[in-house]
């Protein structure tokens, strides 16, 4: 009976020591997981930020058309971080709506022909991400989309509102990709609620 005795107290201590151990592991995990994000939030925070100013001088009205563009696309962008595909292609009609009142007559010279290329992209962008279901596929043309979109803004900028030019370098399998906000905080489009605060701001656009 005492050798029992003994071996039920061994098991039970074996046991303690394995759940103990195994909870500490969690809550390594989960202070880790915390401390990643907030040292995304500090290097955010404190990083200085550079600001650009517009390539081209252009007509103050096409600023302001191009700044309906950015305020639908920062709905679509907030859709992504919502991960919901249904959501993402409605926002996609929108932006492409806010694109189809721009008037490309306000631009002369290079301006215009720089436009004629990164409208095309936009447009290219929106159609794919309306065409699909799949919030991945849609992701990967978002990426584009914001690509051309930074083009943008950096060469004819919004008249007065400010983008920040935002990256997660965990995207797509490590390769790392951009989108457009119009706050510095971090809300990620390309991993939504898991992994929100991934992301640094890059540039500030004005």
């Amino acid at each position: 009976m005492k050798i029992k005795s003994l071996f039920i107290a061994t098991l039970y201590s074996v046991v303690t020591v394995f759940a103990l151990s195994n909870c500490s592991s969690k809550k390594e995990e989960v202070a880790q997981e915390e401390s990643h994000d907030e040292s995304m939030n500090a290097a955010t925070e404190e990083a200085p930020v550079k600001a650009s100013a517009p390539q081209f001088q252009v007509d103050a009205t096409f600023q302001q058309q191009l700044s309906g563009v950015f305020t639908s696309y920062v709905s679509l962008k907030e859709s992504f971080v919502a991960t919901n595909s249904a959501k993402v292609k409605e926002a996609a009609a929108k932006v492409q709506e806010s694109l189809s009142k721009t008037d490309m007559m306000l631009l002369t010279g290079v301006a215009h022909n720089d436009w004629m290329t990164y409208s095309g992209g936009l447009e290219a962008s929106l159609k794919e991400i309306q065409a699909s279901d799949d919030i991945e596929v849609q992701r990967t043309s978002f990426s584009k989309l914001s690509d051309n979109l930074y083009k943008i803004i950096k060469a004819y900028g919004l008249g007065g509102a400010t983008a920040f030019y935002e990256f997660c370098p965990m995207a797509f399998n490590n390769q790392g990709a951009y989108w457009l906000s119009d706050a510095a905080e971090i809300r990620n489009p390309y991993f939504g609620d898991k992994m929100l605060k991934c992301g640094s701001v890059e540039e500030k656009l004005q």
